[in-house]
C-alpha cells in the first residue's frame, strides 16, 4: 500500500486540500520577492538579468552565485537600496539584494563556514518590520554530501534562531529539501511557521530541464502574520532550478490564521538538537 502511504503524505500539497497560509484582503501594497538557483555555471546572465527588470522584485536572493555572476548582478544592482554580497566558487555563493529600509543584514554560519545564509531585519513599505531568511544548505549525493546531516542540521539550527525572534519572519531559498520531510516538518514546528504550498499546489522548482522529474525544493516559509498572496514559478534562465516568486504583506497586528502550529514534543527538541549536533561533527571532503 506504498501508492497510498504516499498519497497522505502528498495530499495537503494540492488545490483541493485547505490552504495553510491564507490570502487576506487589504488595500496595503504588497512587497514581492524572487529567490533563484543561478547554477553556479551557468553563463547566459541576460536571462537572469532580464527577469529581474521585468519583475522589480523588493528582494532579491541568488544562490550558487559566484564572483562572474557578482559582476554580472551589477547591471541591475541600481534597482536596489542595500546588498549582501557572498561570493563562492564552491556553489554555496549567496546574494542578497532590497529596495526596503534594512536595519540590518548579516551572514549566518549555522553549522559550517563555508555555508552561508543571510539574515535581513526589514521595514516593510507600512512600516512594519519583519526578518528575512535567505538559505541554501547542501543536498546529499554523490558529489556533494554523503548525508543529510548537515542540510537538516543547518535547516534545524535556522530553526532556533527564530524562535528568539520577536517580530514576523519570511523564509525563502533553496532548501535541497521537500517540504514534508522530517527535517522540514520538524523545522517547521520548532519555528512556528506556515507553509504557503499547503493547499496551493507543488509548485515545482528542481528539475528545470526534465519536465517529468520535478520536485518543490525551493521553499518558502512564514509566520502567521504574514500573508502570502502570490506565488510562483518564472520562466527558466538556463539553470536547473526554475525561479521562485512570491508577493506577500506584512500585517502583525493581524491574526486571522489560526491553523495548527503545534509546537515540537519533548522527544522532538531532543532530536532536533541531536540532529544538529551530527551535522556539525559532518565534514564535507567535497568543499
Amino acid at each position: 500500500m506504498t501508492w497510498l502511504h504516499n498519497l497522505i503524505i502528498l495530499f495537503p500539497y494540492t488545490p483541493i486540500y485547505p490552504k495553510e497560509s491564507k490570502r487576506i484582503e487589504t488595500t496595503q501594497e504588497t512587497l514581492s520577492f524572487l529567490s533563484v538557483n543561478v547554477y553556479q555555471y551557468n553563463q547566459q546572465y541576460h536571462l537572469l538579468i532580464d527577469l529581474i527588470k521585468r519583475l522589480k522584485p523588493d528582494i532579491l536572493l541568488t544562490v550558487e552565485s559566484d564572483k562572474h555572476w557578482e559582476k554580472a548582478l551589477e547591471d541591475v544592482e541600481d534597482l536596489f537600496r542595500y546588498a549582501k554580497k557572498v561570493p563562492q566558487d564552491n556553489t554555496y555563493g549567496i546574494h542578497f539584494y532590497t529596495k526596503l529600509k534594512a536595519k540590518s543584514i548579516q551572514v549566518n554560519y549555522f553549522v559550517a563556514k563555508d555555508l552561508p545564509s543571510i539574515e535581513a531585519d526589514l521595514i516593510s513599505k507600512n512600516g512594519d518590520e519583519f526578518t528575512f531568511f535567505g538559505v541554501h544548505p547542501p543536498p546529499p549525493s554523490p558529489t556533494e554530501e554523503t548525508t543529510s546531516k548537515e542540510r537538516d542540521a543547518d535547516i534545524l539550527a535556522l530553526g532556533k534562531r527564530i524562535q528568539k525572534l520577536n517580530q514576523p519572519c519570511l523564509v525563502v531559498g533553496d532548501f535541497n529539501n521537500v517540504a514534508w520531510s522530517k527535517s522540514s516538518k520538524l523545522f517547521k514546528k520548532s519555528a512556528q511557521l506556515l507553509d504557503p504550498r499547503i493547499g496551493r499546489g507543488f509548485i515545482s522548482t528542481f528539475h528545470a530541464k526534465y519536465l517529468f522529474f520535478r520536485f518543490p525544493i525551493d521553499l518558502i516559509f512564514h509566520s502567521k502574520s504574514i500573508y502570502v498572496q502570490k506565488l510562483k514559478t518564472e520562466k527558466p534562465i538556463n539553470s536547473d532550478h526554475f525561479p521562485l516568486y512570491g508577493e506577500f504583506v506584512v500585517k502583525p497586528d493581524v491574526y486571522k490564521q489560526h491553523c495548527d502550529t503545534a509546537k515540537p514534543t519533548e522527544g522532538e527538541k531532543e532530536t532536533i538538537e541531536e540532529m544538529i549536533e551530527d551535522g556539525k561533527e559532518t565534514k564535507s571532503d567535497n568543499r
